[in-house]
């Protein structure tokens, strides 16, 4: 079901409404110099919005955390000689008030804010009847209700010009990733509230300027609505996250890359498109009455375990499963990744019917 957001366009004069948004700048503002010069840089590639952290927030102690406030009059000298907008991160009603008092045109709530209710409730109140635009990035665990419920504090505080940046999920797993795209959240994201727009941090996701393009690339495939992505004059040499930041020439190579493909189709392509989604519904229909089939198996092995006193979890039985079905799945061209997942909520799924069938008669004798 749509959520209900009262949510207006981000319209910034100069900046052009076809996708993609582009902001750009340093992880962290780290001298005048350092700002100015990134900024010039990327003028002359045609960014017209400008990011850059004044406030780090940072994992651990000790770690460089920001220049603060004294950052900030090195933006307004970016507005005042490029005609650049201003971006940056706050994390508390300080920052909100200081950003504000030096004309810092765009606000976005990191992901760590997000996680934390009592922190966005404060932003909404001190940003109350503004119009401002503020991006609300997602919380630091794939929790998508959190990052409903930050929109929705901000929205009820008055904020109208309001948005998403995806910058992927923290796990414990490897991974190619330093934060877990999880596309189906953003997804499901939009699908609840689509009037939203979603910004994609390729740089955060990533955590390397390699994959900083293909990151970008599948998020314009995916018919988001812009890129947030950290540029430095010297990344080399950055105070914080030098890895994942690229040169303004390199950000320019980038975007002139990517590929934008069009949501829209004709009525002969619409055609051939309804005919092949037909194929995958029927796929479909068949999956979930195989799925049923499947359960009604589950349902009978949870009696016969119930009526010979045998454990629901047999786990040597599921390591196998595990093994044949992910050889099974790389000959057919399926990922490992995805098999597994499958198959973790198939048994997790099968695990739920045999536990109420073992415990329909308890719960029948204690009602």
């Amino acid at each position: 079901m749509g959520i209900k957001l009262n949510i207006e366009p981000i319209t910034l004069q100069g900046v052009s409404p076809d996708r993609p948004m582009i902001m750009a700048g340093p992880c962290s503002a780290e001298s005048e110099e350092q700002v100015l010069t990134t900024a010039r840089q990327l003028s002359q590639q045609g960014i017209k919005i400008y990011r850059a952290g004044i406030w780090k927030p940072r994992t651990r102690p000790n770690a460089f955390e920001g220049v603060g406030s004294v950052g900030l009059p090195w933006l307004k000298k970016v507005k005042e000689q490029l005609g650049m907008y201003t971006a940056t991160e706050v994390a508390n009603v300080k920052h909100v008030y200081e950003a504000l008092k030096y004309g810092v045109d765009i606000l976005w709530i990191g992901a760590r804010t997000t996680a934390n209710p009592f922190a966005v409730q404060e932003i909404a109140d001190t940003l109350k009847g503004m119009d401002i635009p503020v991006l609300v990035k997602n919380p630091v665990n794939p929790d998508i209700e959190l990052w409903i419920g930050a929109l929705e504090r901000l929205n009820d505080a008055g904020l109208r010009k309001l948005g998403a940046i995806h910058r992927g999920f923290s796990t414990y797993d490897k991974s190619l990733y330093r934060n877990d795209p999880h596309w189906q959240i953003p997804i499901e994201l939009r699908r609840r509230v689509p009037n939203l727009p979603i910004i994609v941090d390729p740089s955060h996701i990533g955590g390397k300027r390699e994959l900083i393009y293909d990151i970008s690339q599948r998020a314009m495939d995916l018919n988001f609505d812009g890129l947030i992505i950290e540029s430095h004059c010297n990344p080399e040499i950055a105070w914080s996250d030098a890895k994942q930041q690229v040169t303004p020439d390199a950000l320019k190579c980038i975007l002139d890359r990517l590929i934008l493909r069009h949501s829209d189709v004709d009525k002969q392509q619409s055609s051939t498109l309804e005919e092949l989604r037909a194929k995958i519904d029927k796929f479909d229909d068949e999956i979930l009455n195989i799925f049923e089939q499947r359960m009604n198996i589950a349902d009978q092995i949870g009696r016969f375990k119930k009526e010979n006193s045998i454990t629901i979890l047999q786990t040597n039985r599921w390591d196998a499963i595990l093994k044949k079905r992910t050889n099974m799945g790389l000959l057919k061209g399926l990922s490992e990744e995805f098999v597994l997942k499958i198959f973790a909520s198939i048994h997790q799924e099968s695990i739920n019917h045999q536990t109420k069938v073992m415990n329909d008669a308890i719960d029948g004798a204690t009602s």
